[in-house]
């Protein structure tokens, strides 16, 4: 079977080469795979795919495999795929589930942290010689409320860091799981001191913290997002803090970050962008500039164990697909 892999790293590419099964025939390429990318004519009839979060799997980019069967993704996330097409033409999609439970949890303080004990201030005072005692005070987490939005496995990973600071915890989920404080979205956006977004990207969830619900808020909310950036409205975010309506947000994740992609690293040409993107990612270069914003990279779940756990999981999902061993455990049900 042959396999592409894209969005390939050099640790990555190292660990495969040692590992990956003789069964198949695999391609390895540092590009990511979005509608510019350039496919030789001898990929084409590759069976199977195998990518990262930014590579968007579309019915464009799809339809060039003729004989796609496969798509193996390395991260949790899969709303960077056309899954109606999939459905439409017998694609089976593969995830790699609960690899960075932990990984994205801790981040997610590091944020809070970060950004309530204001510590990229403090760091650049020391930096520039503008040390301002009243410029850098903080926020203490105990006793405060910190309101998480998606208590699935990374979420609850959350809540039980959030008891190691003596915070309370009131937990918003669809489906409500678990022994956890459970309350309408409404009320978690109005008594929460932090806010923590943790849930997945689809249709219920896209431009969820809005315009509205930043008026919900406590004008001393801070607003931690480690989940997808089309859950929040960047112009909305950008609005709340210039007019104080919250107090701070961190973000390691934020809308179109293809376009940061093509901008930072160079990695394709412009001729895809969509005017809606160019929009927002002038929004987000405002918000870098904001002294009460965090923005990382995409990176909360970047750690050598749960890279390491991602590979591993995708080699197990490309191995069941010839022994069966794993059955359809990884399998996106579409």
């Amino acid at each position: 079977m042959k396999i592409l892999f894209y969005d390939v790293k050099d640790f990555e590419l190292n660990y495969l080469l040692e590992r990956v099964s003789n069964k198949i025939e695999p391609t390895f390429l540092k590009t990511t795979l979005i509608e510019q990318t350039y496919i030789d004519e001898k990929h084409l009839d590759t069976e199977a795919i195998s990518c990262f979060v930014n590579s968007q799997l579309n019915k464009k980019v799809l339809s060039k495999f003729k004989k796609l069967k496969y798509i193996f993704l390395r991260c949790v996330g899969y709303s960077n795929v056309d899954l109606e097409y999939c459905k439409e033409n017998d694609i089976k999609i593969y995830n790699a589930a609960n690899y960075g439970n932990s990984t994205v949890a801790e981040f997610t303080f590091a944020l809070v942290l970060s950004i309530s004990k204001k510590i990229n201030q403090a760091q650049n005072s020391i930096k520039f010689g503008l040390i301002d005692a009243n410029e850098l005070m903080g926020i203490e987490l105990c006793s405060k409320t910190i309101g998480v939005i998606g208590v699935g496995a990374i979420g609850r990973k959350v809540v039980n860091i959030a008891h190691g600071f003596n915070m309370n915890v009131l937990a918003y989920d669809i489906e409500q799981k678990g022994a956890y404080n459970f309350v309408s979205l409404d009320e978690l956006l109005a008594k929460s001191d932090f806010i923590s977004i943790n849930c997945p990207l689809n249709s219920q969830t896209k431009g969820m913290i809005n315009r509205n619900a930043f008026l919900k808020m406590k004008k001393d909310a801070i607003l931690i997002n480690v989940a997808r950036g089309e859950i929040v409205d960047t112009m909305a975010l950008y609005w709340a803090l210039v007019n104080k309506k919250i107090y701070a947000a961190a973000l390691d994740v934020v809308e179109c970050e293809e376009i940061l992609c093509q901008t930072y690293k160079k990695c394709a040409n412009n001729d895809g962008l969509k005017l809606m993107c160019l929009k927002k990612f002038f929004f987000i270069q405002k918000l870098l500039h904001l002294p009460n914003v965090i923005i990382t990279p995409h990176n909360a779940y970047n750690t050598k164990e749960a890279q390491i756990r991602i590979l591993n999981t995708t080699l197990e999902n490309i191995d069941s697909i010839f022994d069966n061993k794993y059955g359809t455990k990884n399998l996106v049900l579409i």
